[in-house]
């Protein structure tokens, strides 16, 4: 049988024995998966704008589509709709870069928690899990105890989840018969330690200064979202996520096993350490921006591989596109639910623990296929 370069665990799985009904199925199948995209693009726009028309302030839809559509088209073309200054400025200033934010933070994180869960053949992997958020969160807070600009914070959170996550696989590696389970608790000792460690930078940080700022930061808020926070946030998502999705097809193979990608002509070790490290750029980023902003990359993946099975090729982008949606969303509950804004991660954390639950019974009774 022929490989192509595109092909996926799917393709690989029938031992090249396709008849008609064979066919027929695969191209109902991919049409049906093509659709999901298409719908999860739709409400992912649907979701932006319904974000930027409620808060405090609510915006009637056809003002915000104004408002958008009048920075960008030519004075000819701009439509002539009325809004007031205020209505601008709650759209275009106040809302528009928190949702990009959200949206950047989401998708980024999504997509890093399904090539994780290809890589390492596990459903139950995570950036959380495997402690890339605690050690961006340490190098995080480290950064803002000697004052460090924004790029500053950015180089510490990426150095902190780098070397959280490699000294995660190096832990691992000890273990004599490999496997993702010792990789997974290395993971949640090296998160253990290093949320010791950044315990013990506030212990000894400014109470009146610097600790508010460190405890608000890590539990993860978008309230102070700017242009600039999406400024720094976009080129690492958008740059390493494109390469990840570029690799998708490798990933496919890589998650066939070790013996099975070799002989594919994929080099497993490599190709494992350039995931890790984009996987480290997209969390450091988001956690550097947002502080912690937890179970995303965990449970994400599970309800995108619903949507377009496991075949990495559209669960990337599918996975990107429903962290997109889900963190919008859970944004938009933290801002509206109550007086006082949430932070975010407290509400990630309270909707992804039962979900995680439910997900590891049901991967237990059920196996890791299409859920």
């Amino acid at each position: 049988m022929t490989i192509s370069p595109d092909c996926g665990t799917e393709a690989l799985s029938d031992g090249g024995r396709r008849g008609p009904s064979g066919r027929l199925r695969r191209w109902g199948e991919t049409r049906r998966e093509s659709w999901a995209l298409a719908s999860l693009g739709l409400l992912l726009v649907a979701a932006l704008l319904g974000s930027l028309c409620i808060g405090a302030y609510p915006v009637a839809f056809p003002r915000v589509v104004g408002i958008l559509l009048g920075g960008f088209l030519p004075e000819p073309l701009r439509p002539h709709a009325a809004w007031t200054d205020a209505e601008f400025a709650a759209v275009q200033v106040i809302r528009l870069p928190r949702v990009l934010l959200a949206m950047l933070a989401g998708g980024g994180l999504g997509l890093s928690g399904a090539a994780l869960q290809g890589m390492m053949r596990n459903p139950l992997v995570g950036p959380d899990l495997v402690g890339i958020s605690s050690g961006a969160a340490c190098g995080g807070i480290l950064a803002i105890l000697f004052d460090w600009p924004s790029w500053g914070l950015l180089a510490a959170a990426f150095a902190g989840g780098f070397v959280a996550l490699l000294s995660a696989w190096s832990l691992a590696r000890l273990s004599r018969g490999g496997g993702i389970l010792p990789f997974i608790l290395a993971g949640v000792v090296v998160a253990a330690f290093f949320t010791a460690v950044h315990g013990l930078i506030q212990y000894t940080a400014d109470p009146e200064n610097k600790l508010p700022t460190m405890v608000y930061w890590l539990i993860g808020s978008f309230a102070g979202a700017t242009s600039h926070k999406v400024a720094v946030l976009a080129p690492p998502v958008l740059i390493a996520g494109g390469l990840l999705l570029g690799l998708r097809w490798r990933i496919n193979l890589l998650s066939l096993g070790d013996l099975d990608g070799t002989a594919l002509g994929v080099r497993g070790a490599r190709l494992r350490w350039l995931i890790i490290a984009l996987v480290s750029v997209i969390v450091a980023a988001q956690v550097a921006v947002s502080g912690i902003v937890g179970w995303v990359g965990l449970i994400v993946p599970h309800f995108a591989r619903m949507l377009v099975g496991p075949d990495h090729r559209r669960l990337l982008p599918a996975a990107a596109l429903s962290g997109a949606i889900f963190l919008l969303a859970m944004d938009d509950i933290a801002r509206t639910l109550i007086a006082q804004e949430l932070p975010i991660g407290i509400l990630t954390a309270g909707f992804g623990t039962p979900v995680f639950a439910f997900l590891f019974w049901r991967l237990q009774a059920r196996g890791w296929s299409r859920e």
